[in-house]
């Protein structure tokens, strides 16, 4: 499990909110605005806008809470990369501060290897 950081008020501008508040009829007065709907609607934006990456997001799960900037991604990816990618596509969301991986690796990839160079090596 990871949490990464990242700046909240850049990337992909998903919810529309100027939009949104356009197209929306007038709520009466004492109507509340339903914190719960509006994150649903801000994860399936996100998972929208991986799919459009064309990135794997079968048995991936999105959840937003707007409180906290924070997307929760889960679930099993087949490879590192497409993980690593899908990653970046949640924070490259305004309005996204933090994401919190629990993704699963399918088919695990040897780590790279390091080597360090000497002066006078023939490589």
């Amino acid at each position: 499990m990871g949490l990464l950081t990242f700046i909240k008020e850049a990337g992909e501008k998903l919810f529309g909110k100027r939009e949104a508040h356009a197209a929306a009829p007038a709520a009466p007065a004492s109507a509340a605005p339903d914190p719960g709907a509006a994150n649903r609607a801000a994860a399936e934006a996100i998972l929208g806008y991986i799919k459009t990456q064309n990135l794997p997001t079968a048995g991936l799960t999105v959840t937003f809470d707007g409180a906290s900037g924070t997307v929760k991604v889960a679930g099993s990816i087949p490879d590192q990369e497409s993980k690593e990618k899908v990653v970046l596509c949640c924070g490259n969301v305004e309005g996204v501060e933090h994401v919190e991986e629990e993704i699963i690796v399918e088919t695990v990839e040897p780590e790279a290897e390091f080597y360090t160079v000497v002066k006078g090596d023939n490589l």
